[in-house]
């Protein structure tokens, strides 16, 4: 299985990958950019996998860039709750 196939697995990725930023002291402003940029990637480049996955991707390219940064935003919040 794909870490994109699951999306509480790639929930669980994301959150590693935001306790490693933390560690080495990223700022949440900084976080929050780097989601910002992977949600442009994903949205752009790879195909949902799962129905999770295609909604955030409408959503994504519905908003404007400040939507966008919500979108990111509530996705690291999401991710920090567990």
């Amino acid at each position: 299985m794909s870490l994109m196939d699951n999306f509480d697995t790639w929930k669980d990725f994301l959150a590693n990958r935001l306790n490693d930023a933390q560690a080495q002291g990223m700022s949440q402003q900084t976080i929050t950019n780097v989601a910002h940029e992977i949600g442009d990637f994903l949205s752009q480049r790879v195909d949902a996998k799962n129905d999770e996955q295609a909604v955030l991707k409408e959503l994504w390219n519905a908003a404007s860039e400040q939507e966008q940064q919500a979108i990111a935003s509530a996705m690291v919040k999401l991710v920090q709750k567990g």
